[in-house]
């Protein structure tokens, strides 16, 4: 059975678009997923990147235009400048992990819901009550992040790390043993490398 690991960072707009996909190509090829929240803020510059701020005004004109017209072509609805972009994703990061290890739900469609908040919906992803609100929904306690808020920073360090040491330098990023695929664009080929065709 082949396992994915999924480096994400719930703020990142590609993360909203890539949707519930890595989790349906998973189960259509009998897979398994990880799910490992990082802070992209700090992934980017240990592995050569910059964050948003830093970028030549260039690239983040393209960056706009590029994910305005992916959400257009996956027909979902998008903020190009969400209300709550520079919150701390840290809170709805250890939600994901602790709902992970407490097991029982949805776990892709918390993600989503997550991203979503913030991308589509005008919602602060630090927000206690916007976290409540998303796991229960998707069949997680109210509590499960309160619970679970020490091992979950501790993981969610951890990721970091383990990323870096893997050679993720971006979000969303999957790897499956030595292959790695990039970005929510890539996930056909993802989808092709479990079928056994690339």
């Amino acid at each position: 059975m082949a396992h994915i690991d999924y480096f994400l960072a719930l703020q990142s707009p590609y993360v909203y678009l890539a949707g519930t996909r890595p989790a349906e190509i998973a189960a259509r090829h009998g897979a398994t997923v990880v799910y490992k929240p990082l802070d992209a803020a700090q992934l980017f510059p240990r592995t050569g990147g910059k964050v948003r701020a830093e970028r030549h005004p260039s690239r983040n004109e393209y960056s706009a235009q590029d994910r305005a017209r992916q959400a257009r072509k996956l027909g979902l609805p998008f903020d190009p400048q969400p209300m709550f972009a520079a919150s701390n994703p840290a809170p709805a990061a250890y939600a994901v992990i602790a709902a992970q290890a407490a097991g029982g739900g949805d776990l892709a469609g918390l993600v989503v819901a997550l991203s979503r908040a913030m991308w589509a919906e005008g919602r602060d992803i630090s927000d206690d009550d916007v976290i409540r609100a998303a796991l229960v929904a998707h069949g997680f306690a109210a509590n499960t992040a309160d619970r679970g808020m020490l091992m979950a920073a501790e993981a969610y360090a951890a990721n970091l790390e383990d990323a870096v040491s893997r050679g993720v330098f971006g979000v969303p990023f999957f790897v499956i043993g030595e292959q790695k695929f990039w970005g929510q664009d890539r996930l056909d080929d993802l989808e092709l490398h479990l079928a056994g065709k690339l």
